[in-house]
């Protein structure tokens, strides 16, 4: 299967008649779940419910940090489920913003709950350890390419998220991956 369209058939499809074109348009959204939520973000809501989104993402971070995991890999789960969620919305609204608003609370929210589950590392611990130390420094990368504005708003939160990291199971993988102690 072609992944690139050759010259004669790009013609051919811009010379179908308009309700055509607009058929096969249709059927091929419906076949792209990311693509149909985006174009009903853009087109029906008209881009005005981004705050509406992160509200229903704070409220899943909430809940699922309510569970009770019994282990450092059900945390792990519960943090990749969400993180999902923000991947999607990403996706759909390119709020790069939300992205580390929401991430940085996830990861705060879950380690504020959970934390005790990541206090020594050991070999139940290290994958979630691997993983905590890897969101961070992501975020942290994300985070810094925002405009400067923004930076005020996230330093405490970010400095919560680093500390924990530092005095944790991730910190040597933190250390590997050259996560600083502190962010101003």
């Amino acid at each position: 299967m072609p992944t690139t369209l050759t010259p004669d058939l790009k013609r051919a499809i811009a010379q179908l008649p308009d309700k055509e074109k607009d058929k096969l348009l249709v059927r091929l959204i419906a076949k792209d779940p990311i693509l149909a939520e985006k174009m009903e973000y853009e087109l029906v809501e008209e881009k005005t419910t981004l705050d509406h989104r992160r509200q229903l993402i704070r409220d899943l971070i909430e809940r699922t940090a309510r569970l009770d995991p019994d282990t450092a890999g059900w945390l792990m789960m519960d943090m990749r489920t969400v993180s999902g969620y923000i991947t999607r919305h990403v996706k759909v609204t390119k709020d790069t913003y939300g992205e580390v608003e929401l991430t940085i609370l996830m990861l705060n929210r879950f380690l504020a709950q959970h934390g005790e589950l990541l206090q020594k590392l050991n070999s139940r611990t290290e994958k979630c350890a691997i993983y905590v130390a890897k969101r961070t420094d992501a975020i942290l990368k994300k985070l810094n390419k925002l405009d400067a504005d923004y930076h005020l708003e996230f330093a405490d939160d970010m400095n919560r998220l680093l500390r924990f990291v530092h005095h944790n199971a991730p910190l040597h993988y933190a250390r590997q991956l050259g996560t600083p102690t502190e962010w101003a």
